[in-house]
């Protein structure tokens, strides 16, 4: 039969990288109880309307990249989630979590988008998000920003940067986009096709063109800046007050813009040089008008969602090591007559938090293979000891137990002391 294979850019996470990747989260999980970010987990298909919504119809997302059907059952027009923000905002309202006050969330999980696959960009990608929800203050964009700021401490990454931007209010955003459009009719003759389709819809876009033939007269638009009222301004040097007191460092990027309309006032990435095209790792803002525009009581949030197999790639970039995942002890057991004390036994040690990998014979092997086999299997498989159930050991109701990353003396443990001796096999972690 035709072997079937993975979809292009839909990646299968297989051991050992897989525990790269369990290591991640479990970094994140604990830092974001230490900033009391509590989990909320949503569907990956949503109806298209959401995005269609929320996201903005002129976007690339929306356009171009959203995996969307119709459902054969009812006719529904679905869509597998091309990013979090609109199901987290979706699900806010639908079930009031607003009721009683702001809330801090976040998210971890896979979403979708049609586009060439490359490094760093792939159809079905990961994302780490937060969404901090009714909260106004410039002190939360602060926040989440330190949230990340830490995060990239706590995985030893360096060499990130933060870029600032303020895309102000509607009336001010206007008031920029009109300016933007006569600038770029002025220059109809340099804009590719992309921005020529964007010019009336989306100028805004224009700003973040990586065509280079371009670059030069985009550098010399108008800028947002210039339109912003004292209200906007206030709001983003509030954040900056908080970012110096903090020590982080940031610069302002008067091209940076997001790629949903969703967003204003403050927004925000952090960068990489050591990625290449794909540099931008995380990124987010503030979206005061989403939860509104949902069919929710008006409200406001900010929020960012970073790459999960970029930061992994830049962690492999920078030679950091994650740490690997062992057992404590691996068992050996010279004879299948000793496997259900032996396995016994293991149960008692898993209960009592121990980590063991059980020898088990491959293939057509007979038996449970030589001694010197199990101890390469078990050498290999990272344990720090072996524990050994031969036939004189279990004649005297005892286990060998043999270090395997030291110099440590072999000693025999009674089997009636499992508890007594699965206390030590932890210690040595």
């Amino acid at each position: 039969m035709q072997r079937l294979a993975a979809i292009k850019g839909m990646n299968d996470i297989l051991p050992p990288d897989s525990a790269r990747w369990e290591w991640l989260e479990a970094v994140v999980r604990s830092l974001m109880q230490r900033y009391a970010y509590r989990a909320i987990r949503t569907p990956i298909v949503e109806p298209t309307a959401l995005f269609v919504r929320g996201l903005g119809e002129v976007t690339d997302i929306v356009e171009k990249e959203m995996y969307s059907f119709e459902d054969r059952l009812n006719g529904e027009q679905l869509t597998l989630r091309p990013e979090a923000t609109a199901g987290v905002v979706r699900a806010a309202v639908e079930h009031s979590l607003l009721h009683d006050g702001g809330k801090r969330l976040y998210y971890l999980g896979p979403m979708f988008r049609h586009e060439r696959p490359q490094r760093g960009r792939y159809r079905q990608f990961h994302q780490i998000g937060v969404e901090a929800l009714g909260f106004a203050g410039a002190e939360m964009d602060a926040e989440v920003i330190l949230l990340a700021h830490a995060l990239w401490a706590e995985l030893g990454l360096a060499h990130v940067r933060l870029e600032l931007n303020s895309l102000g209010q509607p009336e001010e955003r206007k008031a920029h986009r009109a300016a933007l459009i006569a600038y770029f009719e002025r220059h109809a003759d340099l804009l590719d096709e992309d921005a020529r389709r964007r010019l009336h819809t989306n100028p805004l876009r224009i700003l973040d063109t990586k065509n280079p033939a371009m670059q030069a007269m985009v550098e010399a638009a108008p800028q947002l800046m210039d339109y912003l009222g004292d209200a906007s301004r206030a709001h983003l040097q509030a954040v900056q007050r908080i970012l110096d007191a903090a020590g982080v460092a940031w610069r302002i990027n008067p091209r940076l813009v997001r790629g949903m309309d969703y967003y204003n006032l403050t927004v925000f990435e952090f960068v990489t040089d050591q990625l290449g095209s794909q540099g931008t790792i995380c990124g987010g803002g503030r979206y005061d008008y989403l939860i509104e525009q949902m069919g929710g009581k008006a409200a406001p949030a900010v929020g960012w969602a970073l790459g999960v197999e970029r930061v992994l790639e830049l962690l492999k970039e920078q030679e950091l090591a994650v740490p690997a995942i062992a057992p404590d002890a691996y068992a050996v057991v010279p004879d299948a007559s000793a496997l259900p004390v032996a396995m016994a036994t293991l149960q008692q040690l898993r209960a009592q938090g121990v980590a063991v990998q059980m020898h088990s014979a491959a293939g057509t092997v007979q038996g449970m293979g030589s001694m010197k086999a199990q101890f390469k299997k078990a050498d290999g498989s990272g344990a720090r000891y072996a524990l050994v159930f031969g036939v004189d050991e279990l004649q005297a109701g005892m286990v060998s137990v043999k270090p395997l990353r030291d110099a440590g003396e072999q000693v025999r443990q009674p089997l009636t002391e499992v508890a007594r001796w699965a206390a030590s096999l932890q210690s040595a972690r």
